[in-house]
């Protein structure tokens, strides 16, 4: 999406690289995130309300060996696509886990990621979800998804139990984020507490017989946990929802009017910095009025 709303000004380069996922930190005032390009990084923060210009090179890198490949899969290249195991089916599909079996491409990494502490939790992102994250990944697996609250409601010993858990959920409540209802406006608060305890009703006899087959000290239900809330930096919401990709135009611009999840929200557009890992990208502002 290319305009001229502020070709008169001078503009000036804050960073330039291939993106990664922002990086999130949570504060008592909300949320703190950095864009990250490369090894370089700038604070978001201070751009609110200003105008800034992401500029697409046209060239696109792998997240793992760092050579440039013609198109992204998932952010990597295809050979790393096809034989990382962090890049295999049942990093999504977690149920689908296949080390058992002996198929595991990475079976250390495996171990190493995989069989840890995980916990299954609902979110609210503008409506109930189901999700499963590491223990080491809480709470930025919520803010990378723009939840603006959180219940852990199971502690679990690996991803594939989280996995299991997830799909039996997933029958009652989403297990995906619906973008256009996270980035519309705040949210409504939603009794996550009583959304687990109807969830456990209706899935209790699976529940039981999940922990019967795997063990109780395997599978732990949370009946009593905080809900973790989230207030993210946004000066305005958009009226209409526009997707912008370097797939389709090779510069993005606009007054910078908040962040949430992965999103960066200009008021001519928004754009998901996640889903365009590896891309390599000229990040650039000015002081040029609105």
């Amino acid at each position: 999406m290319t305009t001229d709303l502020f070709s008169q000004h001078d503009w000036h380069t804050v960073l330039q690289g291939p993106l990664s996922k922002m990086r999130a930190r949570p504060t008592e005032a909300g949320v703190d995130y950095w864009l990250q390009a490369g090894d370089q990084s700038v604070a978001l923060s201070p751009l609110l309300g200003k105008p800034v210009r992401l500029q697409h090179t046209g060239k696109i890198f792998c997240q793992h060996c760092g050579t440039e490949t013609r198109k992204s899969f998932q952010g990597f290249c295809y050979e790393h696509f096809m034989s990382l195991a962090q890049a295999d089916s049942c990093i999504m599909s977690p149920e689908k886990c296949h080390f058992e079996q002996g198929t595991c491409r990475e079976p250390e990494w495996g171990e190493r990621h995989c069989f840890q502490t995980h916990f299954v939790y609902l979110a609210n992102t503008g409506q109930v979800k189901v999700g499963i994250t590491r223990g080491t990944q809480i709470p930025v697996r919520w803010l990378d998804q723009g939840a603006e609250e959180a219940l852990p409601v199971a502690r679990v010993r690996s991803r594939y139990l989280a996995g299991l858990l997830e799909v039996l959920l997933a029958q009652h409540v989403s297990d995906k984020t619906n973008w256009r209802q996270m980035l519309k406006g705040k949210a409504e608060s939603i009794d996550l507490a009583a959304c687990r305890d109807n969830l456990f009703a209706k899935c209790r006899q699976e529940l039981q017989d999940l922990q019967n087959q795997y063990g109780v000290q395997a599978i732990q239900l949370i009946q009593q946990a905080e809900v973790y809330t989230v207030t993210y930096p946004v000066l305005t919401f958009p009226t209409t929802l526009k997707s912008c990709t370097f797939d389709k135009t090779t510069q993005v611009e606009g007054v910078l009017q908040g962040i949430k999840g992965q999103y960066l929200i200009l008021d001519t557009g928004v754009i998901n910095i996640r889903r365009h890992t590896g891309y390599e990208v000229i990040i650039e502002q000015t002081e040029a009025p609105h």
